[in-house]
Parts: C-alpha cells; structure tokens; sequence
C-alpha cells in the first residue's frame, strides 16, 4: 500500500470518525438489562463512549477494504485523490456536487413521500421512540452524511462489486448494480433491530416502511458513488437529510 492510500484512508477515518462522534449529542438507547448492569459500573459518558468502540471497529474494517479495493473495480474519490496526489486528474467539481445536490433532493423527497404514505400505519411506540432519539443536525450531516457512506459505500459496496467482479471476471455494470442493490439491502435490514426494540413484534407495514425508506436512499447514493465519486454520495446523503428535515412538518398535519 502507497502513501497516498495511506494518506487517503487516514483522511477518511477523520471524517467517519467525526460523525461516529456526533452521536454522543443524542441519546443512545440501552436495553433495560444491560443499563442496569453498565450503570452500576460506568457513568453515563462512559457508557456512551464504549458503545462508539463497535462503530469505531467498523469503521476500520470499511476504510481498510475499500482503500485495498476501489481501484481494482475502477471507483473513485476523486476529490480526495486529486487533494492527495495532483498527478490524479482534476475533478470537475461543479458536476459533482450538482449531481450529489439533485440525487440528494430526489432521494429526500422520495423517503419524505414514503413516511408520508406509512406515517398512519405506524405503532405509537415507534413514532415516540423517533421523537426520544431524534438526532440533531451535527450527528444527520456527519454520521448520515459521511460515516454512513463510509462504511456502507467505499466499504461494503466497494467490497461486494469486488466480489462480483471476480466471480464475473468482467467489470459489467451488472457488478456494479449488485453492489448498490446488496449494499443498501443490508442498510435497510440494518435497521429492523430498532423496530423490534421499540415494537417488539413489529408489523409488516413497519418492516416495510424502514426497507423501502432506507433502501430507496441507498440506491441513490450507490449510483452517485460509481458514477461521480463517494465525495457526490456524500453531498447527496446531507442534502436528502436537508429535504427531510423540511418536508418533517407535513407529517405532523
């Protein structure tokens, strides 16, 4: 591994990691047993900080896969890989970040259409735990906006075309749809943990409701990742953010 992949990948973590840290300014939901046992041991920071230990690890393992792989499957930073090395062509920046800003905009309004649809069909628990762990605007831009892509992009995605390549031996924009798809499947699937924890048997409409809301995102941000680059991704995610939090009041009409 060269410097500038060295470099890249120590960028990366810096960025993941701020959102990984953002989430200490909300609250972290603890099953009722293991607060009663971590309580009695550690004060609420610290409780707070080992929970991060996970997401930390994570993190690595992303960064790690994707700085061996991105290359090998043609994807890109291009941003970063011209700031690292000005022997990389120069971006054009202005396409991406037009790009990231539409994606982004298509895919809030998209998510914010899907809660307005499913919003009557869901359990008040839910909804209330929602309202309890609602994140602030730092932990929204910078664990959604970066760490996630982070982790779910040049991580996962990056990992599985890999994968599909070499079991194709062709780069196909078939490997690539398989990343994106399998990529944000797992993200949505990732999230049925919640509704279980607040619902404890949920419906289907629930399930449904975290699949096709956070696939739907998913899709989006893949595409923009193998077409313009994670830096577009990145864009594309804090501005679906931003479609949602202006489109939050239609749900309370």
């Amino acid at each position: 591994m060269n410097w500038n992949k060295l470099i890249l990948g120590f960028i990366l973590f810096l960025f993941g990691l701020a959102g990984i840290m953002s989430v200490l300014t909300m609250e972290i939901p603890i099953p009722a047993e293991a607060e009663e046992i971590l309580s009695s041991k550690f004060s609420p920071m610290q409780i707070k900080l080992l929970m991060l230990i996970n997401p930390i690890i994570m993190l690595i393992v992303a960064i790690t896969a994707g700085i061996l792989l991105f290359e090998k499957v043609n994807l890109q930073l291009p941003v970063f890989q011209w700031l690292i090395s000005r022997s990389f062509f120069k971006p054009d920046f202005k396409t991406i970040v037009k790009h990231g800003i539409a994606g982004g905009l298509i895919a809030g309004i998209l998510i914010s259409v899907i809660s307005l649809i499913f919003y009557p069909m869901l359990p008040e628990e839910f909804l209330e735990l929602g309202e309890k762990l609602k994140p602030g605007l730092a932990t929204r831009f910078l664990y959604g906006g970066l760490t996630e892509e982070i982790l779910m992009r040049f991580g996962l995605m990056t990992f599985i075309v890999w994968l599909a390549f070499k079991i194709v031996k062709e780069k196909k924009p078939e490997i690539y749809w398989i990343g994106i798809v399998f990529s944000a499947l797992i993200f949505a699937v990732g999230h049925f943990p919640v509704a279980f924890y607040a619902v404890g048997n949920p419906s289907i409409a629930l399930l449904a409701y975290i699949l096709l809301g956070n696939f739907t995102g998913g899709i989006i941000f893949g595409y923009l990742y193998w077409k313009r680059g994670l830096e577009s991704a990145f864009v594309a995610h804090i501005f679906a953010h931003i479609a949602m939090l202006l489109a939050e009041p239609l749900l309370r009409l």
